[in-house]
């Protein structure tokens, strides 16, 4: 099967990001930019999590489709194609090891709304999960991984913009 993803986008809760970002106007764009698969970003975050539950309804394969109450029909009939959507957010972890301080940022993906929810329970107990999209938390990137597993073992964890500078695994200044 081929398709064309963009599995690295941030919701309206989001630091610098518009506040246009519903999930019926990134079904849109993703039809809009020939996009098939789109992450939702940010399913730790407690309102964008509550609106993907009320506008997502799954397809059965771990992806999602946007409910037809929300679709428009403001898509050109050439562009018009299925989207599909991917669980996903992203952590900031911001922590000192070996005498120096790292930031790196990690994206979870997970299958369903039943794991994103175990992760952020538990995510919640170390951080603020309500204050941005993509909450800073205190915690080792491998610590991170680990939580991640525990509550839901079928998911993924992938180091974010591993090429950048600032906030990347492999960031000469993170």
């Amino acid at each position: 099967m081929r398709f064309i993803a963009d599995l690295h986008i941030h919701s309206k809760y989001s630091r610098a990001t518009s506040k246009e970002m519903s999930p019926e106007n990134i079904w849109k764009w993703a039809q809009l930019k020939g996009i098939n698969v789109i992450a939702t970003g940010d399913f730790t975050h407690p309102k964008w999590s509550r609106e993907l539950n009320d506008k997502l309804e799954p397809l059965g394969n771990g992806l999602y489709g946007l409910k037809k109450e929300y679709r428009t029909d403001d898509v050109p009939e050439s562009c018009r194609a299925d989207v599909s959507f991917i669980l996903s957010s992203e952590i900031s972890c911001i922590y000192k090891k070996n005498g120096k301080t790292r930031k790196v940022h990690s994206i979870i993906f997970v299958r369903d709304f039943a794991d994103a929810a175990k992760i952020s329970i538990a995510l919640a107990k170390i951080g603020n999960l309500n204050s941005d999209g993509r909450p800073i938390l205190g915690l080792d990137a491998k610590r991170l991984l680990e939580i991640v597993l525990d509550q839901a073992p079928n998911a993924m964890l992938v180091p974010a913009h591993v090429w950048t500078p600032h906030f990347s695994v492999f960031g000469a200044m993170s």
